[in-house]
């Protein structure tokens, strides 16, 4: 296909695209998809029609198409981002609530209980809180072989 073909997409507002797409980067439509997205477009509506078209009424028919060939990765995308809210709510919410945080003693057991230091309780206190590993876990999850420790089989 030539260049006059595709001269419509010179009019697209790749901003306001991916906004409506709820994507933060271009890098995040694959080529690929963008290409067939155009092609499928100028190919149903032609050139001349597309050319005499707003910029905005452009991006929506861009968007609509993207979203049809990007459906699995949007639909990835947002169930990420909403299991990362709920987390992020589940940990920070009593606080806001004034509800009570559940503290594992077990937790603090290199905390030095005779130390006159409150920063040591605190630094503890937020490695509990936000989920910071000393790097033991992170060994754990690169060996294997696994080891259910949870219970006995017979």
């Amino acid at each position: 296909m030539s260049e006059k073909e595709y001269s419509w997409t010179i009019k697209l507002d790749w901003l306001n695209i991916l906004n409506k797409l709820n994507l933060e980067s271009i890098h995040q439509i694959p080529e690929e998809k963008k290409d067939k997205a155009i092609k499928k477009i100028t190919k149903t509506f032609g050139v001349q029609t597309l050319l005499d078209l707003e910029p905005s009424e452009l991006d929506t028919l861009v968007v609509d198409e993207l979203k049809e060939l990007m459906k699995k990765e949007l639909v990835i995308r947002q169930k990420k981002q909403e299991k990362m809210q709920q987390e992020m709510r589940s940990k920070f919410m009593p606080f806001k609530q004034g509800g009570i945080i559940k503290i594992d003693p077990r937790d603090f057991k290199d905390l030095d209980v005779d130390s006159d230091n409150p920063e040591d309780f605190l630094k503890a206190l937020y490695k509990k809180l936000m989920g910071e590993n000393d790097g033991d876990e992170e060994d754990d999850e690169n060996d294997s072989y696994h080891e259910d420790s949870t219970g006995y089989y017979i």
